[in-house]
Order: structure tokens, then sequence, then C-alpha cells
């Protein structure tokens, strides 16, 4: 390896032989950083403003503290060289790193933050990349924040523990991602790719074995199911953790089964945390609600079955039950899937036939969508209580004739 050290300069005269594209890329990258560099070149092939056209020489290298070679020629390396054993600058000949005394780094610019990537040499586009991936993850508010900082700083004020809490807060950032019903394979690419690349995970009770077995070792996970029955960790406790764990500068992730907005309580999460300053993104998933249907051999809407889907939940806040949805069971041409619902059965039946609703309504329960041990119940309102009681949880409730595809359509299988 070779011994280098990155390094900021500052006050220092450049010089740029050639007047070529590679030239004009290292004179614009000199003139962001606040450096006019004098231009010699034989020829102006980049249009570049005050170019001495001229075959460079040795007495030209004087006076300078560093010199660019972009003429990509042997006689003006054979110059150069010799120049520098007379004037000792700081010597950088593009793409030739063994003649190098420094070499030129990827820069992300954040106002007064300068991010700088070296490779040594060994591969400028390597570094390139890794800067797209450093500016595409620091928050574009760090500018502001300097701005501040400087400002503070001109004032006399520096209070080191806040400003380390502020960034620590700025850098934090949440993903709510929608894990899908439990197969890796219908994972969205950006699920599956944070799920290797987060500091912390909290998990919900539902995410699978399969999901939970691509989770790096080294990553922090956090249980944070919420199960019926039992004495489990409350929504707020939730939000509370997610966000200390964010205000440390952690990458933080949140699994949660389907997708974090279809009754998963993620615009909860997202509210919270945005109000307090964390940057959140939000990752979808694929809903029971479509991928049930679809896993049992059910087209949740088809021509001539229906042309209306209604995706609704049995269960509220403090265990209470959602029946406001119950009239839509009267409509023709309409397919309405429940979601926590099989422990309701017996209420939502009873009041079901109360308002009128046809007795024989085609129904379908599906218990563990998709997974090894799907189980399908095919039966209608009438005897839906009953039916319900034969049912593994989680379960998912169909209303409508699309029920009667199944058997038609391709049930989902798993490779």
């Amino acid at each position: 390896m070779n011994s280098s050290l990155p390094i900021v300069l500052k006050n220092q005269t450049f010089l740029l032989i050639g007047a070529g594209v590679v030239a004009l890329q290292k004179w614009r990258v000199l003139k962001k950083n606040g450096f006019i560099p004098k231009i010699i070149a034989k020829e102006n092939k980049s249009n570049l403003d005050n170019v001495i056209l001229k075959e460079i020489n040795i007495q030209d290298c004087k006076n300078f503290n560093v010199v660019i070679d972009a003429s990509g020629s042997d006689t003006v390396r054979s110059i150069v060289l010799e120049a520098k054993k007379k004037y000792q600058f700081l010597l950088n000949r593009v793409d030739k790193p063994n003649d190098c005394d420094f070499y030129f780094s990827s820069l992300a610019y954040f106002d007064d933050l300068k991010i700088a990537v070296s490779t040594n040499g060994t591969s400028p586009t390597i570094g390139r990349e890794i800067r797209t991936f450093i500016e595409r993850i620091v928050p574009k508010k760090i500018e502001a924040l300097l701005i501040l900082k400087k400002r503070e700083r001109t004032q006399g004020i520096i209070n080191k523990e806040q400003n380390k809490q502020e960034i620590k807060k700025l850098l934090g950032h949440v993903y709510l991602i929608g894990c899908g019903i439990g197969d890796v394979d219908l994972l969205t690419l950006r699920a599956y790719k944070l799920i290797l690349e987060l500091d912390v995970l909290f998990v919900d009770h539902l995410i699978s074995d399969e999901i939970l077995a691509i989770i790096p070792k080294e990553t922090k996970q956090i249980y944070v199911g919420k199960e019926k029955g039992k004495l489990t960790i409350t929504q707020a406790n939730i939000n509370d953790m997610l966000l200390e764990y964010a205000k440390k500068g952690l990458l933080v992730g949140r699994l949660k089964s389907g997708d974090p907005y279809i009754f998963g309580r993620g615009a909860e999460e997202a509210i919270y945390l945005a109000k307090e300053g964390i940057r959140v993104d939000v990752i979808p998933g694929i809903s029971s609600a479509i991928a049930g249907p679809l896993s049992a051999g059910i087209a949740p809407t088809a021509r001539g079955y229906s042309a209306n889907l209604s995706i609704v939940t049995a269960h509220l806040r403090d265990n209470r039950i959602n029946l406001d949805w119950i009239d839509i069971l009267k409509m023709k041409n309409h397919t309405t899937i429940v979601l926590m619902a099989i422990s309701r059965v017996s209420e939502i039946t009873t009041k079901a036939l109360e308002i009128g609703v046809d007795e024989n309504l085609d129904v379908a329960i599906i218990s563990n969508a998709s997974r090894k041990n799907q189980k399908v119940i095919i039966t209608n309102l009438k005897n839906l209580s009953d039916m319900a009681k034969k049912a593994p949880r989680p379960a998912l409730i169909i209303f409508g004739e699309v029920v009667n595809l199944h058997g038609l359509l391709p049930i989902w299988e798993r490779l």
C-alpha cells in the first residue's frame, strides 16, 4: 500500500498544462474550490478562457505551488519532471499515478462541508461511485446547519455537545419497510437492500422466518410485535424507540408486514418522526389484501364477477370492532376484503344478517396467505361463524362472487 494522506489545500498557485477535455474537468474542479489556474497549452480544444498558447518549458513552472499536467504528452512529462527537480512543486499527471505527488479526490460538496473520496489512484471510477452514494445519503439540510454554525462561531458561540446532538439527529434516518406477505422473492429491491444495510431493525411479529434469515448477524434486531391477547409493547413505546435510535445518528428500519400504510400504523410512525425532525422514507410492500386472494386463486376484481373493491379492517384501537362497512356487503358486483376479522366473525355475521345481507353470499377465509401452511376455506355468510373456527391465524376474509373463481384460477405455489 502506498503511503498517502488526504489533505485540504488552501492559498495555492496552480499551473494547468493542456486545454482539452481532461484539462477542462480539472479546471472545473479548481474553479469550484476557489482556484483560478494559469493555463498553458498548444491548442485550446475546450475553449477555456485566458489560455496561453505555446509550448511548455521548464521556466513556465516557476513560482507555482502545484502543476497539473493534463496534456497526455510524454514530451511534456519530461519537461515537468525536470522542472520539478528545480522548483519543488507538487505534481499531478492525470491518469499517471506513478508520476503524481498527489491525487485528485472525488468530492461531495455540502456548502462548507467537503467530503473527499480517494482510491490512491487505483480506480477513479470507484471513487466517483462512492461519492455519488455519499451525496445520496447525506441530508441536504446539513447545509443550513453549517450556515447556522458558522454564524454562531463568528459570535463566539461554540457548544460541542449541542452540535453533536444536532448533527446526529440530522443524520438519523428511519425507513418504514413493507415486507409484504413473507416471501423474500416478493420484497421490493429497495426493501431487500435496506434490510442488508441498516444499523438497527425493529421487527413486527408477522415478519416471516424467511425474511428474518436474510438479516445480517451484525445488525441489531429489536422485536416490537403486538400480538392479540398478549401483553406487548405499545405504539407509543415503539415511536419513542424509533426516535431514540434515530437521534443517535443511526439508520433505522421498521419491518412491517404487508404495506406500512395499509392498516399498519405506518402513517402514525411517519408523522411522529417527521414532527421530531427525523428523516423518514416509506418503502411499499405487497399487502395481504391483494396477495392473499391471489395466493388462493381468487381475483379481487374480474369482469362478470366484480367491478368494485373495498378493503376494510374489523379491528380498531383499544380492541374495538369496526362494523361501519357492513352495508357494503349488499352491493352487487362488489368484492369486500376484511383484514383482522377472524376473531370478530360472530359479530360480523350477526350484523350482516340483521341488515338483510344475503345469507348465501360467497365467502373465503385465507389463513397464512402465500406461506407453506396456507389454508383456504370456502363457505357462505350463513356458515361463516362455524367455518371460521377451523381457520388458523392470521387470516383474511373475502366476501363476493369472486370467491367462485377459486378452483378456476391458478393458486400461488412457492418454488
